[in-house]
């Protein structure tokens, strides 16, 4: 019995139809009660831009694991969460991993560059939704919200409110979401 169940693990482990797999319990149980799995859903192609007029859509982050951060300059749960997405950006930020940070709604970019310096991000380039488009395509209701997209363009997970993103378990989550 022991050999079977060593040469199933290795069967499995060896399968790149299993690698790259999210232990979703294991981020509830680490800190992230609040992150949902969700069925994997194509993102739109709404285009949202930033401070000097550049547009952009999410499509341009395809091939890419990336964190999409919906805040505002007013919301306080954000202040809060901001810093340890910029110190997560930091860490794990590059070819396969990058989080997408988008100041929703009314923010005007002096107030989002103000708030930016006041937490110290440095990381994070600015986004904006003025309009909160792709916020309401996406059934972004209140700030902020996280939603983890795979690298085919999909929500796969979201999570309601704030989170530490610079844990351990967040860290986890992401190197399970880019394993290839």
């Amino acid at each position: 019995m022991r050999w079977l169940v060593l040469y199933t693990a290795m069967i499995l482990g060896a399968n790149a139809g299993y690698a790259g797999e999210i232990d979703w319990q294991a981020a509830h149980d680490g800190g992230l009660a609040k992150l949902q799995q969700t069925d994997p859903t194509p993102v739109p192609a709404t285009e949202f831009t930033d401070p000097e007029g550049g547009t952009h859509s999410l499509a341009d982050w395809k091939g890419k694991v990336v964190l999409l951060n919906f805040w505002a300059t007013w919301c306080a749960p954000c202040r809060e969460e901001m810093p340890s997405l910029d110190a997560l950006q930091a860490e794990m930020g590059g070819e396969d991993f990058e989080v997408v940070a988008i100041a929703a709604g009314h923010n005007p970019p002096p107030a989002v560059r103000k708030f930016l310096d006041e937490e110290n991000i440095a990381n994070l380039p600015v986004r904006l939704d003025p309009r909160q488009q792709l916020a309401r395509e996406m059934g972004v209701m209140g700030m902020p919200v996280t939603v983890l997209i795979d690298r085919d363009g999909n929500e796969v997970a979201r999570l309601i409110g704030g989170a530490d993103w610079s844990s351990d378990t967040a860290k986890a989550l992401i190197r399970q979401a880019t394993a290839p």
